[in-house]
C-alpha cells in the first residue's frame, strides 16, 4: 500500500527551528510534485511549499525566507526546514505527492505531524 509518513513535529518556542521529513513507500517520488500543507485548528488546509519533480520550489508568502523544501529522490524523502517559527506556524503539517500521467491523477497524502510553537 502506498504510504507517506511524516515525522519531526514537536513543541518549540518562538524563534525556534524544526525539520520535518516525509518518507514515501511503495512508490518512487522522483516523478511526483511534492508539497507540504498545514492545517491550524479551525482553519482550512493551506499550501505551504512545493517542489516539482525537477526541483523548482515555491512558497506561501507567510513562510517565504523562513522555510525551505527539499527532496532526496534516492532516499525517497522530502523535507521541510522551518526556521524562525512563530505561533502562527502552529498546525498539523501534511505531506502530499501528486503526479498526472495522461488522464490518470495520482494524489497521495500522509497522516500529518503536529507542530506547536509556544513559549
Amino acid at each position: 500500500q502506498v504510504q507517506l509518513v511524516e515525522s519531526g513535529g514537536d513543541l518549540v518556542p518562538p524563534g525556534g527551528s524544526l525539520r520535518l521529513s516525509c518518507a514515501a513507500s511503495r512508490f518512487s517520488i522522483s516523478a511526483y510534485a511534492m508539497s507540504w500543507h498545514r492545517q491550524a485548528p479551525g482553519k482550512e488546509r493551506e499550501l505551504v511549499a512545493t517542489i516539482t519533480s525537477v526541483g523548482i520550489t515555491n512558497y506561501a508568502h507567510s513562510v517565504e525566507g523562513r522555510f525551505t523544501i527539499s527532496r532526496d529522490n534516492n532516499k525517497n524523502t522530502v523535507s521541510l526546514q522551518m526556521n524562525n517559527l512563530t505561533p502562527d506556524d502552529t498546525a498539523v503539517y501534511f505531506c502530499n505527492a501528486v503526479r498526472r500521467l495522461g488522464a490518470v491523477l495520482n494524489d497521495y497524502w500522509g497522516q500529518g505531524t503536529q507542530v506547536a510553537v509556544s513559549s
